[in-house]
């Protein structure tokens, strides 16, 4: 049986994003209850009737939230422009060689804006 799970996250982050104009409301610090959606998919083990154990996706995502919770983004490694876009695509990276089923990291800035990505 072919299987799709999803895990929510949430964390308190400030940034800005430098590479927009001076005069734009995001060019000045501001913060964020972001909110992450792990998904990942796959055929669920017939005998444990699971894809996967949920705590599985929290211990792989624990370290990440820990560089992310009550930080400011610009400040950790490959942030410096941290978008929900870049912020998404930085968190597959470091999460695909621990979750291989991995095929969506959704991250939300607003409980209305959001970005998607999908792997490279």
């Amino acid at each position: 049986m072919k299987m799709g799970l999803r895990k929510s996250f949430q964390f308190e982050a400030a940034h800005l994003l430098p590479r927009l104009p001076r005069t734009h409301k995001c060019r000045r610090l501001h913060g964020h209850s972001f909110m992450v959606e792990i998904v990942v998919a796959g055929d669920c083990d017939p005998k444990l009737g699971w894809l996967m154990d949920y705590a599985d996706l929290t211990a792989a995502f624990k370290p990440l939230w820990e560089k992310l919770d009550h930080r400011y983004l610009n400040e950790v490694a490959g942030l410096e422009n941290p978008t929900s876009e870049e912020i998404a695509a930085w968190i597959w990276r470091k999460l695909k060689p621990k979750l291989p089923l991995l095929t969506e990291v959704v991250v939300a800035e607003t409980c209305t804006a959001r970005a998607v990505y999908r792997g490279e």
